[in-house]
């Protein structure tokens, strides 16, 4: 993959998980915040916070959450970047669910 297709790649997948983050977040007790190309998600209780960031040189996007990291690669067959199984926003919806200890669905 180009550096300017994963880039194209990398803008879009992170502008629909904050929105699909923000219609979350009226119905969740969380903060999603999309500046300088990262994308924030932060609780109060309990105190946490998660970081979904491109990763150009590898053309992965990075999740940390949780005290864990993630690396997602993109996934042709699918038309989005995955790990295990899992679309970026299953792995976000499922990580804030963890923390929150209720079910979101991004």
């Amino acid at each position: 993959m180009e550096d300017n297709q994963f880039r194209d790649r990398a803008d879009h997948a992170l502008e629909d998980l904050h929105r699909r983050l923000t219609a979350a977040a009226d119905r969740h007790d969380f903060e999603a915040d999309f500046n300088s190309g990262a994308l924030t998600i932060e609780f109060e209780t309990p105190p946490a916070k998660f970081v979904v960031s491109p990763n150009s040189p590898v053309k992965q996007i990075w999740v940390s959450a949780q005290l864990r990291s993630h690396k997602l690669d993109w996934d042709e067959a699918r038309g989005e970047f995955a790990t295990g199984g899992q679309s970026l926003a299953q792995l976000i919806g499922s990580a804030i669910g963890q923390q929150l200890g209720e079910e979101v669905k991004l």
